[in-house]
């Protein structure tokens, strides 16, 4: 196999991107200046070194010394009462962009598709679960499931309900799911300001 077909099949492994796509890329950086694919390769050599995981709310940022919190979770002046779990990082960034959500984020690394309940090993369970007695002790009252609207992010909104049933029962914590502003079946990276922004003013208790 050459290095070009291995880089194609490679570019295959990304969401979303297809066999013709693969091609595109690889065929694009090789019409690039090689000065340009040295520096992307330089990237691709260092993300893992350059690139940190937060050890609260799990997102990625960029590393800081010692640092092992992401902005928003060293963030003292966030609204301590509200924490909203979404799928990835992308997700977190839609929200963010919308400008009205002010609590703290938790990561889940996936969905718990609707027909693979063994996918569970997946996601972050136990981190989640973990965040949120520690959460609960410092003012926590809401949850607030931001998840895909299709039916394996609904299927995850079940899955957290289930896990937490007892910390929930236990704090009286109330769950909400963003509103409808969302159209079934779409992914909420793909959803723009004003939609997240309705999203979230017009979330539900579950």
């Amino acid at each position: 196999m050459t290095t070009l077909e291995k880089l194609i099949i490679h570019f295959e492994r990304f969401p979303g991107i297809g066999a013709r796509q693969a091609k595109r890329f690889a065929y694009h950086l090789l019409s690039e200046n090689p000065n340009q694919t040295q520096e992307l390769a330089k990237l691709i050599e260092h993300i893992h070194t350059s690139i940190v995981e937060c050890e609260m709310c799990h997102c990625f940022f960029t590393a800081q010394g010692d640092r092992f919190r992401c902005r928003m979770c060293s963030d003292t002046t966030r609204d301590h009462s509200k924490l909203m779990i979404v799928e990835h990082d992308t997700d977190m960034q839609a929200i963010e962009r919308g400008g009205v959500y002010n609590g703290f984020y938790f990561i889940l690394g996936g969905t718990v598709p609707l027909l693979n309940e063994e996918s569970t090993s997946k996601v972050r369970g136990d981190a989640l679960k973990h965040l949120v007695t520690q959460r609960v002790s410092e003012g926590l009252s809401e949850l607030i499931l931001g998840f895909s609207v299709n039916p394996d992010g609904e299927n995850t909104g079940r899955y957290v309900e289930a896990l937490l049933k007892n910390i929930i029962t236990e704090h009286n914590l109330t769950i909400a799911i963003l509103g409808r502003g969302l159209s079934t079946g779409s992914e909420l990276e793909y959803a723009d300001p004003e939609t997240i922004k309705n999203a979230l003013k017009n979330r539900t208790q579950t």
